[in-house]
């Protein structure tokens, strides 16, 4: 019979491995994108789930990381979301994520299928002929994937049969006024990122631009054997997430439930089951830190689509009765973690130089952590270029304003409630 493991183990296990129980060095920039990517959406969220695992993080070393030493990448990754991870792992987070059969390639991308059906091409043969046109579209700029969609689109109209022209050309389901053509290339840059092709450049302003790898970089990405990129992907998925199951990495890569075996069974000689909520499944390595993992302390902001709230049971962090406020389809707020518990969430608005940040906490709140947090509170409004913050705490929808304070302040634990700029001194 399989051990039982306990929700707090799992816990304290997932915390630890997200580098959430403590803060890396100063260096731990890479390590800690490295471990199962950090998703960069709503833009500008994987700043903050990044400053949440390493100490004394700035915005300026997040964009050299990016721009400068391109040791930082970003692409469209994990459920087709954005994602930044070591440049030097990228053949896992790439090639690893793609599935190997044209099937399966179809459930990734859901929502091409009819297009492609009324076409009469398969997947394979239109990202075919959208990379075919990538390169010089492409060569010596950046585009957003809507201009880069509608110039892909219109060189390959030019290459198809008249029947397939008109169906290609004619308005298809995905947005009002665009072609089935460029809806269709859309999917297909979803496989090009895949497929080291292109990957995401840094905003300029409200768009992200697409480039080619190799230019990007100076290089390409390295060629590695797809099975060992696989099964790369699901073990740094286990170090983090686990104990879990097939349906579980499946949701969590994107990819259909039925369609794990090119990266289950990569590993299934490394891996030992676990009764937790029912068969669960750890790396047989991990199965010590498992069950040794020390009890999670201090506090964390963490942003929307934070790599640690993305794991797939979500009850196991969260009440389930409060799964619609903190997983909204539409505005889905920070949450705020206090000594290894999701006990609330936070919103906030930048108005000028100014911060505004809320925290609605499930149940009270002890003293020392509101203090705490506003710290926090303080470090955020830096990374977001303001100069002060205000503070309010509530309980479900009846927020009240605690402080307004700088990160000076917050280390020396004062709790005054005088307005100050964060640079000032208490």
């Amino acid at each position: 019979m399989a051990d039982r493991v306990s929700k707090g183990d799992v816990i304290a296990f997932r915390l630890a491995a997200h580098h959430l129980d403590e803060r890396l060095g100063e260096g731990g920039l890479l390590d800690a994108a490295g471990k199962c990517g950090i998703q960069n959406s709503p833009p500008g969220s994987a700043l903050l789930a990044l400053h949440a695992r390493v100490r004394n993080l700035t915005q300026e070393q997040v964009a050299d990381a990016v721009a400068k030493e391109k040791s930082l990448l970003q692409t469209w990754c994990m459920r087709g979301s954005p994602f930044y991870f070591p440049a030097t792992d990228a053949p896992v987070f790439t090639t690893g994520v793609l599935p190997p059969a044209e099937e399966a390639m179809r459930r990734l991308v859901v929502g091409v299928e009819p297009a492609l059906d009324k076409l009469g091409m398969s997947l394979s043969e239109t990202v075919e002929l959208a990379g075919a046109e990538t390169h010089d579209v492409l060569s010596g700029r950046g585009l957003a994937i809507n201009e880069l969609g509608a110039e892909i689109a219109t060189r390959i109209a030019r290459r198809l049969p008249k029947r397939q022209r008109d169906i290609w050309e004619e308005e298809g389901p995905y947005a009002p006024g665009q072609p089935l053509g460029e809806g269709v290339v859309h999917f297909c840059v979803r496989i090009l990122t895949l497929q080291r092709v292109v990957c995401l450049a840094p905003r300029v302003g409200s768009k992200a631009p697409f480039v080619l790898v190799d230019e990007w970089l100076g290089h390409p990405i390295p060629d590695i054997d797809p099975e060992l990129a696989r099964a790369e992907l699901l073990r740094r998925y286990l170090r983090c997430y686990g104990p879990s199951t097939r349906g579980g990495f499946a949701s969590w890569a994107g990819i259909h439930a039925g369609d794990t075996d090119p990266w289950w069974n990569l590993v299934g000689d490394e891996l030992t089951q676990v009764e937790f909520g029912g068969a669960s499944w750890i790396l047989t390595e991990d199965l010590d830190a498992l069950r040794s993992a020390p009890a999670p302390k201090g506090v964390r902001l963490l942003p929307p689509g934070d790599p640690y709230a993305q794991m797939r049971d979500r009850e196991t962090i969260v009440d389930r009765k409060y799964h619609r406020e903190v997983w909204r389809m539409v505005g889905q707020p920070g949450t705020v973690l206090a000594d290894g518990k999701i006990t609330g969430t936070w919103r906030s608005r930048k108005s000028g130089r100014k911060l505004a940040l809320t925290i609605t906490t499930f149940g009270s709140l002890p003293e020392r952590d509101r203090v705490s947090l506003q710290g926090e509170a303080a470090q955020v409004a830096t990374l977001r270029g303001a100069s002060s913050v205000d503070v309010a705490f509530g309980t479900g929808s009846s927020p009240r304003i605690s402080t307004r304070c700088g990160p000076r302040r917050r280390r020396r634990g004062c709790g005054c409630s005088r307005p100050v700029t964060l640079m000032r001194r208490c």
